[in-house]
């Protein structure tokens, strides 16, 4: 250790404290604490013995599993800074994603991709996944909290993803904070739905390790209501396509779900009515990578009206709304900045405030509402339109479940609004504009109804940039 501050590790405790409480299960395997805090000092040793520890960026390109969880928990163990990279990414992606997080090595379950890439160590799951037979000794073990932990790219949404470089206090404040609000305890299973690339996958895994819960493995592209049965989950982070997909399977398996945390995007607000209607147990909340994952989130038994927030700010995290109603925040869980040419970037005001370009207030209660991002504001005939209060007003509508609005350039008014909406039996184009004319001013009711497009790649994140090229390409073959 390099001094300062330090905490318990919080495996290691838990090794100690509940060994043989399921730490991991699902994807074929069973891991009690023990087990696993096993596991990942082998996983240690061997990074060290190639000397990928103390400050080494090890990038992680792999299949949601076991394997993951281990491997990248071990890189942390050895002082090593984990960057998880996204599998949905060709090769040229990958090779730019190391580059820009300065990687010396690779882990990958991909022989094809190993192959392809240069100027790394590359080194399969198998190479690290080792028992040495030396002997396993779960004496207390302390973490540094300032030491750099994370390398996790931003959704880029709103342009060219960036490295966020999170540390040790980052993620462990994160989950603390989380666990005050929806209480974790062994023998809870909080399902890893979210990839690791992903800070919220990540956050997953701080929460459980911090509370003794189990990490439960869904299967890959399995109904995520058959593996919440399955795997007895009580616990759940979804973004919006996931829940959607879990309101059209039969909700007669969730009764043992006791919380729901849903983020990364806006909720359409006929999910959310559908869940408290089924009985699901959610909770919005607000959340970003630079922030290690969530800011704020409802408590639990949150009416139907508190829900239609993003909640209060939690333990660790501070939020203020800036005179342009632009959202700030900081606090221990904020990112130790962005690397950039070879140093780290920490793009923070005077009084230590991130600027997050997301709209928002807060109301009497102190519940967060987000209006928007100021990157997709946009101005028609001389007139400000904020996509998301159209996307808002579609979604209030019924048969629609979701809806993206975006611009499209025209002669007369500079731009104007065109609608893509997502529903089992949507209402024609005609119907919503005619709503939507009823609760919105006329230069906001969109010019056009496009059916959402199939086949598109999905993320964590709707892909803006995608869309308004599709819009572009519809409006001009009309």
């Amino acid at each position: 250790m390099r001094g300062g501050r330090t905490v318990p590790c919080p495996l290691r405790e838990r090794s100690r404290e509940l060994p043989e409480v399921p730490a991991v299960e699902g994807d074929g395997v069973r891991l009690t604490y023990r087990e696993l805090d096993r596991l990942v000092s082998a996983v240690s040793r061997e990074l060290e013995r190639k000397r990928l520890g103390d400050g080494s960026r090890v990038a992680l390109h792999m299949r949601r599993g076991w394997r993951y969880v281990v491997l990248m928990l071990g890189v942390m163990r050895a002082g090593g800074v984990a960057c998880p990279v996204s599998t949905r990414l060709p090769l040229p992606g990958v090779r730019d994603a190391l580059r820009r997080a300065g990687c010396g090595a690779v882990i990958s379950d991909d022989a094809g991709l190993l192959r392809g890439l240069e100027d790394v160590v590359r080194l399969r799951p198998e190479d690290l996944l080792v028992e040495s037979g030396a002997a396993y000794a779960p004496t207390p073990l302390e973490v540094e909290l300032d030491r750099p932990a994370t390398v996790v790219f931003t959704s880029g949404s709103t342009g060219e993803p960036k490295a966020a470089l999170h540390t040790c206090a980052n993620h462990y404040l994160n989950a603390a904070g989380s666990n005050e609000n929806i209480t974790l305890a062994p023998g809870d299973r909080w399902m890893l739905s979210l990839p690791l690339y992903h800070v919220g996958g990540i956050s997953i895994l701080f929460k459980c390790l911090l509370s003794g819960a189990t990490i439960a493995l869904p299967e890959e592209r399995a109904p995520l209501g058959r593996e919440i049965s399955r795997l007895g989950v009580t616990h759940a982070s979804l973004v919006s396509t996931q829940l959607l997909r879990l309101l059209r399977e039969d909700s007669a398996a969730l009764g043992g779900l006791r919380a729901v945390l849903l983020g990364a995007s806006a909720m359409p607000p006929s999910l959310i009515s559908e869940s408290v209607r089924r009985g699901i147990p959610v909770h919005t909340s607000y959340g970003l990578t630079e922030m290690a994952s969530q800011v704020t989130s409802t408590p639990p038994g949150a009416s139907r009206e508190e829900l239609s927030s993003s909640g209060r700010v939690l333990p660790h995290r501070e939020l203020a709304i800036s005179g342009e109603g632009e959202i700030l925040v900081r606090g221990g869980t904020l990112f130790a900045g962005y690397l950039k040419d070879g140093g780290v970037e920490r793009p923070l005001d005077a009084e230590g405030w991130f600027h997050t370009r997301d709209l928002g207030h807060l109301d009497e209660r102190g519940y967060l509402h987000v209006s928007g991002r100021m990157d997709n504001r946009f101005v028609s005939g001389g007139e400000n339109v904020q996509p998301e209060e159209i996307e808002d007003a579609l979604c209030r509508m019924a048969g629609i479940e979701q809806a993206l609005v975006v611009p499209v350039p025209d002669e007369e008014f500079g731009e104007r609004p065109v609608a893509f909406v997502r529903g089992v039996r949507p209402p024609s184009a005609g119907e919503l504009s005619r709503a939507l004319r009823e609760v919105l001013p006329g230069f906001k009711v969109p010019d056009a109804f496009y059916p959402w497009p199939s086949g598109l790649p999905e993320g964590m994140k709707v892909d803006r940039g995608l869309f308004r090229r599709l819009a572009r390409e519809l409006r001009a073959g009309r």
